[in-house]
């Protein structure tokens, strides 16, 4: 059978619109999982590349995160979870955030740091307090680098999701793993393609707000930069 008869077989099946393995219901099962790794990440990581950023210091512990979370291998800390914790929850979230803090962190330390100084400066002379021109100064400047990194953590977070059904849990993981037990290849394929799509679903969703979020003159410039990318090629052949 080619992919487009296991794909048709996968999506008709009965199971797939209700009950416990219906795709609605695995789809909700892995985004709660995605959402409660990324509030923690964010949590952790966000307000000390804040900080790092507006200080200027501690910027090797930035480095020295991002290497050291691109290292760990996702299911071997799975496996360690569950051997500290038991199975649940806590077994998949510790991979998951592990994952999804290092963009954030980076994007948060970045962001704040390419704030225009003579902006920074400028706060303070008008009598805002640190805390004051970090919040309303330098997180709006950075909100765009910021969501960008939530953007990667996003996309990372729900490839790798698929972890929770290693340990029994639900989600889309629930298809692939399954799936490859027991030789149901229709599961398999359609689990890896509804991961795929909610990962293409995620990019789509946050351009608009990254594009919403850069100030004004940065959305002057790249459609200035589109503009005239279109028009090169009618001057060259009108030359």
């Amino acid at each position: 059978m080619n992919w487009l008869g296991w794909l048709t077989t996968f999506f008709t099946a009965p199971a797939r619109r209700s009950g416990p393995d219906a795709i609605g219901h695995r789809i909700a099962e892995h985004l709660v999982f995605c959402g409660e790794a990324l509030l923690w990440a964010a949590v952790l990581a966000v307000p000390l590349g804040l900080l790092i950023g507006y200080t200027g210091r501690g910027s090797f512990v930035v480095t020295a995160l991002t290497g050291a979370a691109r290292a760990l291998p996702t299911l071997g800390l799975v496996t360690l979870a569950v051997l500290l914790a038991g199975v649940g929850d806590t077994a998949v979230l510790v991979p998951l955030v592990a994952l999804a803090a290092p963009p954030l962190l980076v994007a948060a330390a970045e962001g704040v740091r390419g704030t225009d100084p003579a902006v920074r400066d400028a706060a303070l002379g008008i009598g805002l307090t640190h805390r004051q021109v970090l919040g309303q100064v330098c997180l709006p400047a950075a909100a765009p680098v910021l969501l960008a990194g939530l953007r990667t953590a996003t996309v990372q977070t729900i490839a790798t999701a698929t972890v929770a059904a290693y340990v029994g849990l639900g989600g889309l993981g629930r298809y692939v793993v399954d799936g490859l037990a027991t030789k149901d290849y229709p599961a398999t394929v359609g689990g890896a393609l509804l991961v795929v799509l909610l990962a293409v679903a995620a990019q789509l969703l946050f351009a608009p707000l990254i594009r919403r979020a850069s100030p004004p003159q940065a959305r002057l410039t790249r459609t200035t930069r589109r503009t005239r990318r279109t028009r090169t090629p009618r001057t060259k052949e009108a030359r």
